[in-house]
């Protein structure tokens, strides 16, 4: 074949090969079903949070996890936890400050497999620090979308979240649960 034919086709066999090596697929959160919180622990007691107002970029397949990516964005403000007293209290100066610091911010920087778990590995910004966490992450697909469980651990001391008095893990625990059930739709 000569050259100026093979130039003429070469669109036609980037375009046929692109499917194989095209990236994640892009998903778009429906907000009816999903939801993005926490647990924690005061004096003993477990407590659960949610925030309401969030936004996250989903990229995902299982089978082309280099080219998966998650990015989370959080109104700290959001924050509920069905008591007034510890809702009045987190958008303050001493957990969240959000007056200084309004968002977080989770972004992935890879995926990996641990036997059949995947794991998320990311930079989580909170309180103008950024600290490595890790997620375990089950995606599910489900016709035209999916649903997209996320959970792991975090230290709140890390990102400075009650520190000074409230540093007392005996009192508020130190570890931190947080968790979303995202449902999904194929952009």
């Amino acid at each position: 074949m000569k050259r100026s034919a093979i130039l003429r086709f070469a669109p036609l066999l980037l375009a046929l090969a692109l499917p194989g090596i095209a990236g994640a697929a892009d998903y778009t959160v429906q907000p009816g079903g999903s939801t993005l919180g926490f647990t924690g622990k005061f004096q003993g007691e477990a407590f659960q949070g949610t925030f309401g107002k969030w936004t996250a970029a989903i990229s995902y397949d299982a089978a082309k996890l280099a080219t998966s990516k998650f990015d989370v964005e959080v109104d700290l403000a959001s924050v509920k936890t069905g008591d007034k007293d510890r809702d009045g209290a987190l958008p303050g100066a001493d957990f969240f400050n959000v007056a200084k610091f309004p968002k977080a911010h989770f972004v992935t920087t890879g995926f990996r497999q641990n036997g059949a778990q995947v794991i998320a590995d990311g930079n989580l910004t909170l309180r103008g620090v950024t600290k490595p966490v890790s997620l375990n992450v089950t995606f599910k697909p489900a016709g035209a979308g999916a649903t997209l469980d996320v959970s792991g651990t975090l230290k709140r001391l890390d990102f400075g979240v009650g520190g000074g008095e409230y540093a007392d893990t005996s009192v508020i625990d130190g570890d931190v649960k947080v968790n979303a059930h995202l449902v999904l739709a194929a952009k």
